[in-house]
């Protein structure tokens, strides 16, 4: 049953995320630059002062102020996403998807804009100190206040809704606790289910309170986050300065190139790179689908285009800076194309019988001498040779696969063992009908078979290991660290948006049933996840849907926003605006208002 449900999940996604979903992606990003005149650089400049307070009145309708309506929506955009997610396009893309990433970041910023714009012409400010907003509200008031339409309009909002939900339990919450407890595992050996409670325990002591509460962790919680990451990135980039021409060399070069394969990079075509390049960075700050505009739907203020504003600053903190800067610690360190942990102790065979492949190799841990030093391994690691075969679905080409061992047992008292993945098992997980009986050990970069093995890292561990491989020790602290922050105000703010779909749907009383069941999803995720390609089919899942249906209002309705950002921006120039001195740093943080 769980096969047939991955199965009709996997085919759902690839029509999701077909090759037309990015262009139609980038296709808004540059409509809405070309139609905004290119107000990227207007809206950086001009929001910084928003931020800071200078426009801000206390009789405006909102929960909360301008800095903590951002470090909100940041608190779900910088998160797991900039530091696996990034490490994961890095690893299948190769160099080239940063490139992608930055133009998706840029084209973002528009995107974003006017879809927070559009929110906040339409948000329920029927409780003016806890309004409510979001795609679902747009099309409850637009198209859904036509006569005959009632219906329709409530169905397009209700789904958006169960979309973000699916998005909100698998990626803002599932995919957080998973990550963090794997990393927490590899580094500390602690429990996977142990980090689940004491997140599950953490995030809800923070939800109960609301958007409020929510507003106050993040408004402390994201500037300390991302200044500890920013420095601790610049650091390691420091070491490899005299590299980092080459590196940007590399970077442009291989957006548009095929990158070759090498240890441990399987080789990867620019088409790849740019699709990869572009999944991450929309899941990382999330421009286009939907779920921004419902934090900040939450600003005290009473001119949409200025929230808007504010919400364009996101994709640059969070895709040009945090994401670039992940990437460039995993290229500058090679951490991408990592060379083979060490040589086995004995021999390496893949014995062909009767149309199928067994491998034989050593299955002690002994017979790997990297793997006995218990304090970089121990069981429940995986380690991994490169295969070179015949890719059954394109008979005339050859493809770099990879074989999985775990480390199982128990290397306190007994000799652990190493668990091979059989070809059967391989063939499943490439979505293969059967293993091809041609296959070879992959060749190294002397052209011959190469028989050592590389240690496995996924998401954040690979970014860890980049951070370790400039300063020992540093990814240990820093990454597992900054996971727990970052993981932790990913699902504090996803959890908002999840209840604010929970309103639409089901009104107050589903909200305290739905606090409670994200608390107990952070900890079932630590349990039954196996491997990020579970979680990665729900999250593509519920992402893909919320996109399109985002999209969908967005291009509908954008004439009114981008009217109202035209005119907002004509009344500044004229200088209509009240003006004030910057509010302090505490008072953002806190979110006092300038009178109070």
């Amino acid at each position: 049953m769980a096969e047939q449900l991955l199965a009709w999940l996997s085919a759902i996604n690839h029509f999701l995320w077909g090759p037309w979903t990015p262009f139609v992606l980038l296709a808004a990003g540059v409509l809405f630059t070309v139609w905004t005149k290119f107000a990227q650089f207007r809206i950086i400049a001009h929001g910084f002062r928003v931020l800071r307070g200078e426009y801000d009145h206390p009789d405006d309708p909102g929960a909360i102020n301008h800095f903590q309506a951002l470090s909100a929506a940041l608190s779900a955009t910088i998160g797991l996403g900039n530091i696996g997610g990034v490490a994961l396009a890095i690893g299948l893309g190769g160099p080239g998807a940063l490139l992608w990433m930055w133009i998706v970041g840029f084209l973002g910023i528009a995107l974003k804009t006017i879809e927070i714009t559009l929110t906040m012409l339409y948000r329920n400010t029927d409780e003016p100190n806890e309004p409510h907003g979001g795609a679902m509200w747009v099309i409850d008031q637009t198209l859904g206040q036509r006569p005959g339409w009632r219906a329709v309009g409530k169905g397009l909002g209700g789904f958006f809704c169960v979309s973000c939900l699916i998005m909100t339990m698998a990626g803002g919450n599932m995919f957080q606790s998973w990550n963090v407890a794997e990393l927490t595992n590899t580094y500390f050996e602690v429990p996977q289910v142990a980090t689940g409670i004491v997140m599950a325990v953490l995030v809800g002591m923070v939800i109960l309170g609301g958007i409020k509460r929510i507003g106050h962790v993040a408004g402390r919680l994201v500037p300390v986050m991302c200044c500890l990451y920013v420095l601790s990135a610049l650091a390691v980039l420091a070491v490899h300065v005299a590299d980092l021409p080459a590196i940007i060399q590399l970077v442009v070069t291989r957006a548009f190139s095929s990158t070759d394969a090498g240890g441990a990079f399987l080789g990867s075509t620019a088409g790849w790179a740019f699709s990869m390049g572009m999944r991450r960075a929309l899941f990382s700050n999330e421009a286009g689908l939907g779920s921004a505009p419902i934090a900040h739907a939450a600003a005290r203020t009473d001119e949409p285009a200025r929230e808007g504003i504010v919400g364009g600053i996101g994709p640059l903190v969070d895709t040009l800076i945090i994401c670039t800067l992940t990437a460039l610690v995993i290229i500058a360190t090679g951490t991408w194309n990592r060379p083979p942990e060490g040589p086995m102790n004995g021999p390496v065979q893949l014995v062909h019988q009767d149309e199928s492949v067994r491998l034989v190799a050593p299955t002690s841990v002994d017979a790997l001498p990297e793997l006995a030093d218990w304090e970089r391994y121990h069981v429940g690691e995986q380690v991994f040779f490169v295969l070179d075969t015949a890719d059954p679905t394109q008979p005339d080409q050859r493809r770099r696969v990879r074989l999985f061992g775990e480390i199982v047992g128990d290397e306190k008292s007994n000799p652990a063992t190493i668990d091979w993945e059989a070809p059967a098992d391989i063939a499943t997980r490439l979505g293969w009908n059967h293993f091809p009986s041609d296959v070879r050990l992959a060749p190294g970069s002397d052209g011959e078979p190469e028989s050592r093995v590389f240690r496995d890292f996924k998401g954040a561990s690979l970014t860890a290991h980049a951070f370790d491989r400039a300063f020992p020790g540093l990814g240990k602290w820093l990454i597992t660290l900054g996971a727990w922050l970052f993981a932790l105000s990913t699902m504090i703010s996803w959890s908002y948006y999840g209840e604010q779909s929970t309103y639409y749907l089901f009104g107050r009383r589903g909200i305290v049933p739905y606090k409670l069941a994200f608390c107990v999803f952070a900890i079932l995720g630590t349990v039954w996840v196996n491997t990020d390609k579970q979680l990665g089919n729900l999250i593509d899942f519920g992402l893909g849907w919320m996109l399109w249906a985002n999209l969908f209002i967005i291009l509908i309705m954008s004439p009114k926003a981008v009217r109202t950002l035209r005119d907002y921006f004509r009344r500044l120039s004229a200088g209509e605006f009240e003006h004030h001195a910057a509010a302090s740093l505490t008072d953002l943080v806190e979110g006092k208002d300038r009178d109070a």
